[in-house]
C-alpha cells in the first residue's frame, strides 16, 4: 500500500504541501497512505463516517470535536490538502518557526492556529446571535 500512495500523490504536491503544512516529505507519504486506507470509497475524499471507524476516534470523548475540526461549515467530505491542512493544527511548534515571516508561516504556527480558531469561534457566535 505505501507504493500505490506514493504514486498517486505527485512529488511538486508533497513539495507544496510541505511549505504549507510544515510536515516532512516521509510524514506525508504516511499520512497519505493512512488517508488512501480510510478512504473506504476510494474517491479520494473522507467523510466523518470514514473517521469515526477509526476506533481511538470512537471512544474518545473528544472525537466528535476532533472530526468537526476537518469539516468547514456544510461541508461533509474532506480531500488530502483539506485533512493535511487540519492536521498541521495539531502539530507542535517548533522553536525555530517562532521567527518567521509571518506571511510564510506554516498552518501549524502558533498565530496561524490562533487566528484560525478565533475566525471559527467568531462565525459560529455571529451565526448563533444573528441567525
Amino acid at each position: 500500500m505505501g507504493s500505490r500512495a506514493s504514486r498517486l500523490l505527485r512529488e511538486e504536491e508533497i513539495e507544496e504541501i510541505k511549505k504549507e503544512t510544515g510536515f516532512s516529505h516521509s510524514q506525508i507519504t504516511r499520512l497519505y497512505s493512512r488517508f488512501t486506507s480510510l478512504d473506504k470509497g476510494e474517491n479520494g475524499t473522507l467523510s466523518r463516517e470514514d473517521f469515526q471507524r477509526i476506533p481511538e476516534l470512537a471512544i474518545n470523548p473528544l472525537g466528535d470535536r476532533i472530526i468537526n475540526a476537518f469539516f468547514p461549515e456544510g461541508e461533509d467530505q474532506v480531500n488530502f490538502r483539506g485533512f493535511m491542512r487540519t492536521l498541521a493544527h495539531f502539530r507542535p511548534i517548533e522553536d525555530n518557526e517562532k521567527n518567521k515571516n509571518p506571511a510564510t508561516e506554516p498552518l501549524n504556527s502558533r498565530t496561524n492556529k490562533l487566528q484560525h480558531f478565533s475566525n471559527r469561534i467568531h462565525s459560529k457566535y455571529v451565526k448563533q446571535y444573528l441567525g
